[in-house]
């Protein structure tokens, strides 16, 4: 019997319709056509302080992360979706800084299961200003994806990323949007 897959999207723009939330919104949609749950988080509006590097989810016993703040509904909410859309516009050649604390803060989902990373699916979502990924900054962002999620036992199901300035810009870009709904479905696909 297939079971129902679960897919969380971060979106890490402060933009709601910006060009990243296109691509993740595409992603979303394929999921759901594959027949996943979605559940999107806009981390711009919400309470995520930075890490203090005080490395006290990692003492034997810890649960969770001693900062108490909207974090601790991200880390349930990470831990029950099989998968993960995370959605960055570049900001200063690397990913924005929602993204960047969401997952210095990640640190501490280690607590909640053993190996609570490992066979997690992973989709990434970039858009970028300028006609390059490579000068943008945008292939910075993906190889730290990259290196990240392998490191912890990760699945990067796959990539999409693009060019556009104006916020949902990249909703022209028929082939691109194309992809990140191919990537949905096979974010979704269920390999149990």
């Amino acid at each position: 019997m297939k079971r129902i897959q679960k897919v969380l999207v971060l979106l890490g723009s402060p933009r709601k319709k910006g060009n990243s939330a296109v691509l993740a919104g595409m992603i979303a949609k394929g999921a759901r056509s594959a027949g996943a749950t979605v559940e999107t988080v806009y981390l711009h509006g919400l309470d995520i302080r930075p890490c203090t590097g005080c490395l006290k989810c990692q003492r034997p016993g810890a649960r969770g992360c001693v900062i108490k703040d909207d974090m601790q509904s991200l880390y349930k909410a990470m831990h029950e979706a099989h998968a993960w859309v995370i959605a960055s516009p570049v900001y200063w050649f690397t990913m924005s800084a929602q993204i960047k604390t969401w997952m210095d803060r990640s640190l501490a989902f280690t607590t909640y299961a053993k190996d609570a990373f490992k066979g997690k699916k992973i989709a990434v979502a970039m858009s970028y200003g300028g006609d390059d990924p490579f000068d943008s900054g945008c292939v910075n962002a993906l190889r730290t994806f990259q290196d990240a999620f392998s490191y912890v036992g990760s699945e990067l199901v796959g990539m999409v990323y693009g060019s556009a300035m104006k916020a949902g810009e990249i909703g022209a870009n028929e082939t691109l949007m194309q992809a990140a709904e191919a990537l949905g479905k096979r974010l979704a696909a269920d390999d149990s």
